[in-house]
């Protein structure tokens, strides 16, 4: 059976789409289906909220980070009846990849989430727009219909629906409540394992959503042909050691699957200290190791990590892990932290971010994640700035976006690389990471 799906794109950010997608979602699900999460866009913090409700890995969908082939692929790789895509930004915004690309690339209908807490028929105008607006500039996308976010039942509803044109369909909306909000911090809201949103709450929401109308409305994506390597149940002898937990928790459902597929993944926790697995390779995906300093400065798992790197075991750490694998960490309060000392590097945490975008670098010379001369797409969001030591060698210039100096981007020392840049399953990194061992790089 394929997976039919359609996007749920906002009018702009902040419209309440995170909300929108998990009463969906629930809604989904009270009514018998097997919903899959996905999420337009880079983003790690909304999909932790799909999969804390659902318990199912969010898929990651995006045509700068996998390549158009590479996101179909990813969609696939999604199990149940219907996806469900939440959107980033608004419906058009997005100087790369944007959740109309997103939708086009896939050839999924777009519901418009729109906030109604103060009009009526502007509420169908905008939408009108909204549709209209993809002849305009070119993208062959379908608006389907609006979900009214924040409208209350009766007149209110009712306005809503009476105004909209006949193309567009009303498809319920999600009433205003208090328990229906996420908290927030630097880099986003909460962690779905931190904040999750009340399931009661959520299911009185879902019940204001016509879930027959989304099922007919959604469709299946264009099929391609996988790049699997290895598909048995047996992976390759390759051993990869990844940090998992509250400190490292931005990983890709996509990287897991693709070190999965030729390689043993041993999960481990430097914030509980854990011992180092015994591995070919080790992984330090992003975070907020600024959160848990003292935790990974007292334990013994990042001086366990250094002596590892000095024995020229290959490790990658992405952003957070570059963080932890430099010399120190400071946070906004001032306090500072011994991290693993193995990239020359003092990390400082600013008040406001210092960069955002997708991300393009290309190699100056091998290392455990590319070939001397191969380009690497990603993306860059972080609110830490790295002071660097003058021994510091870098591995990737930057064609697009700011990497660690406004020039490069990851920082070398033995066969270890640490980089503001978060790769996709799709982007090569992983391929070459499985690929290559320490004695060639």
């Amino acid at each position: 059976m394929k997976m039919e799906g359609f996007v749920l794109a906002g009018t702009s950010s902040g419209v309440g789409k995170t909300v929108a997608t998990l009463a969906t979602l629930t809604a989904l699900e009270d009514a018998g289906y097997q919903p899959q999460p996905a999420k337009a866009g880079p983003d790690f913090i909304d999909p932790s909220h799909h999969e804390a409700l659902v318990d199912e890995p969010s898929r990651t969908l995006d045509p700068w980070l996998a390549g158009e082939d590479g996101m179909r692929r990813t969609y696939w790789r999604g199990t149940g009846d219907i996806c469900v895509v939440e959107g980033v930004m608004g419906l058009y915004d997005g100087t790369k990849t944007s959740t109309a690309a997103v939708a086009e690339g896939l050839d999924l209908p777009v519901i418009l989430v729109v906030d109604a807490k103060a009009g009526m028929e502007s509420v169908a105008a905008t939408a009108l727009g909204f549709a209209q607006y993809a002849d305009r500039i070119g993208v062959d996308i379908e608006v389907a219909g609006i979900l009214a976010q924040r409208a209350h039942g009766g007149r209110h509803a009712d306005g809503i629906r009476d105004a909209l044109p006949e193309d567009l369909t009303y498809f319920g909306r999600i009433p205003p409540m208090s328990d229906l909000e996420i908290p927030d911090r630097h880099l986003g809201l909460h962690m779905g394992s931190e904040a999750g949103l009340d399931r009661d709450a959520l299911s009185t929401a879902a019940e204001t959503i016509d879930v027959e109308r989304l099922v007919e409305t959604a469709r299946a994506p264009p099929e391609v042909a996988t790049t699997e390597r290895n598909t048995g149940d047996s992976p390759a002898d390759r051993r990869v050691a990844v940090a998992q937990d509250s400190a490292f928790c931005f990983i890709y459902p996509s990287v897991l699957e693709r070190l999965r597929s030729e390689a043993s993944v041993e999960p481990f926790s430097p914030v509980a200290g854990d011992s180092v697995p015994d591995a070919d390779a080790i992984y330090l995906p992003g975070g907020y190791p600024e959160l848990h300093g003292e935790s990974l400065e007292t334990g013994d798992t990042l001086d366990e990590i250094a002596v590892r790197a000095a024995d020229g075991v290959p490790v990658y750490g992405e952003c957070g892990g570059l963080m932890a694998l430099s010399e120190s960490l400071t946070t906004t309060d001032g306090d500072t932290y011994e991290m693993a000392g193995v990239l020359p590097a003092d990390i400082e945490m600013q008040d406001r971010y210092q960069a955002l975008d997708h991300v393009e670098l290309e190699a100056r010379t091998d290392t455990a994640v590319a070939a001397s001369g191969a380009h690497r797409r990603g993306h860059e969001f972080h609110y830490s700035a790295a002071a660097l030591g003058s021994d510091a060698s870098f591995a990737f210039d930057m064609v697009r976006g700011d990497g660690i100096d406004g020039e490069h981007d990851g920082l070398t020392e033995y066969s270890t690389i640490g980089t503001y840049c978060h790769c996709h399953g799709e982007s090569g990194a992983f391929d070459r990471l499985l690929a290559v061992p320490s004695k060639d790089i």
